[in-house]
Protein backbone atom coordinates (compact mmCIF):
# COMPACT_ATOMS: atom_id res chain seq x y z
CA UNK A 1 0.00 0.00 0.00
CA UNK A 2 2.98 2.32 0.42
CA UNK A 3 3.27 2.61 -3.38
CA UNK A 4 -0.29 3.92 -3.65
CA UNK A 5 0.38 6.29 -0.75
CA UNK A 6 3.50 7.61 -2.45
CA UNK A 7 1.58 8.03 -5.70
CA UNK A 8 -1.17 10.03 -4.00
CA UNK A 9 1.44 12.12 -2.19
CA UNK A 10 3.14 12.87 -5.51
CA UNK A 11 -0.20 13.91 -7.04
CA UNK A 12 -0.84 16.18 -4.04
CA UNK A 13 2.58 17.77 -4.41
CA UNK A 14 2.07 18.32 -8.13
CA UNK A 15 -1.37 19.79 -7.56
CA UNK A 16 0.04 22.08 -4.87
CA UNK A 17 2.72 23.27 -7.30
CA UNK A 18 0.21 23.91 -10.10
CA UNK A 19 -2.07 25.86 -7.77
CA UNK A 20 0.85 27.94 -6.49
CA UNK A 21 2.01 28.76 -10.01
CA UNK A 22 -1.52 29.70 -11.07
CA UNK A 23 -1.87 31.97 -8.04
CA UNK A 24 1.26 33.84 -9.15
CA UNK A 25 -0.03 34.03 -12.73
CA UNK A 26 -3.29 35.59 -11.52
CA UNK A 27 -1.38 38.05 -9.33
CA UNK A 28 0.84 39.02 -12.26
CA UNK A 29 -2.21 39.49 -14.46
CA UNK A 30 -3.84 41.73 -11.85
CA UNK A 31 -0.70 43.85 -11.54
CA UNK A 32 -0.43 44.16 -15.33
CA UNK A 33 -4.05 45.28 -15.52
CA UNK A 34 -3.22 48.23 -13.25
CA UNK A 35 -0.61 49.58 -15.68
CA UNK A 36 -1.06 50.30 -19.35
CA UNK A 37 0.80 47.25 -20.66
CA UNK A 38 1.26 46.59 -24.36
CA UNK A 39 -1.41 44.03 -25.33
CA UNK A 40 0.87 42.67 -28.08
CA UNK A 41 3.67 41.83 -25.68
CA UNK A 42 4.11 38.03 -25.64
CA UNK A 43 4.25 37.86 -21.83
CA UNK A 44 1.05 39.89 -21.46
CA UNK A 45 -0.67 37.73 -24.08
CA UNK A 46 0.46 34.55 -22.31
CA UNK A 47 -0.86 35.81 -18.95
CA UNK A 48 -4.16 36.79 -20.56
CA UNK A 49 -4.49 33.44 -22.31
CA UNK A 50 -3.82 31.56 -19.06
CA UNK A 51 -6.19 33.56 -16.88
CA UNK A 52 -9.01 34.71 -19.18
CA UNK A 53 -10.97 31.41 -19.20
CA UNK A 54 -11.24 31.33 -15.40
CA UNK A 55 -11.71 35.05 -14.85
CA UNK A 56 -14.24 35.33 -17.69
CA UNK A 57 -16.42 32.62 -16.12
CA UNK A 58 -16.22 34.32 -12.75
CA UNK A 59 -17.18 37.65 -14.31
CA UNK A 60 -20.19 36.02 -15.97
CA UNK A 61 -21.29 34.20 -12.83
CA UNK A 62 -20.74 36.93 -10.25
CA UNK A 63 -21.10 40.53 -11.34
CA UNK A 64 -18.45 42.06 -9.11
CA UNK A 65 -17.54 45.45 -10.52
CA UNK A 66 -17.36 47.73 -7.50
CA UNK A 67 -16.66 51.24 -8.69
CA UNK A 68 -14.92 49.97 -11.80
CA UNK A 69 -12.73 47.51 -9.88
CA UNK A 70 -12.78 43.94 -11.12
CA UNK A 71 -12.97 41.58 -8.17
CA UNK A 72 -12.76 38.34 -10.16
CA UNK A 73 -9.01 37.83 -9.45
CA UNK A 74 -9.72 38.08 -5.72
CA UNK A 75 -12.49 35.46 -5.98
CA UNK A 76 -10.23 33.23 -8.08
CA UNK A 77 -7.47 33.51 -5.47
CA UNK A 78 -9.93 32.62 -2.71
CA UNK A 79 -11.08 29.56 -4.65
CA UNK A 80 -7.48 28.47 -5.22
CA UNK A 81 -6.70 29.00 -1.54
CA UNK A 82 -9.67 26.80 -0.63
CA UNK A 83 -8.53 24.09 -3.07
CA UNK A 84 -5.05 24.15 -1.60
CA UNK A 85 -6.30 24.06 1.99
CA UNK A 86 -8.95 21.38 1.44
CA UNK A 87 -8.06 19.21 -1.54
CA UNK A 88 -4.27 19.15 -1.33
CA UNK A 89 -4.26 18.68 2.41
CA UNK A 90 -6.84 15.88 2.13
CA UNK A 91 -4.68 14.11 -0.44
CA UNK A 92 -1.65 14.41 1.86
CA UNK A 93 -3.68 12.99 4.75
CA UNK A 94 -4.89 10.07 2.62
CA UNK A 95 -1.31 9.37 1.51
CA UNK A 96 -0.07 9.39 5.11
CA UNK A 97 -2.84 7.01 6.15
CA UNK A 98 -1.89 4.58 3.36
CA UNK A 99 1.79 4.41 4.31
Amino acid sequence: MFVAGNFIEAIAGLLNLVITLYVWVIIARAVISWVNADPYNPIVRMLCNLTDPVLYRLRQTLPMAFGGIDMSPVVALLILWFLRAFLVQSLYDIARAMQ
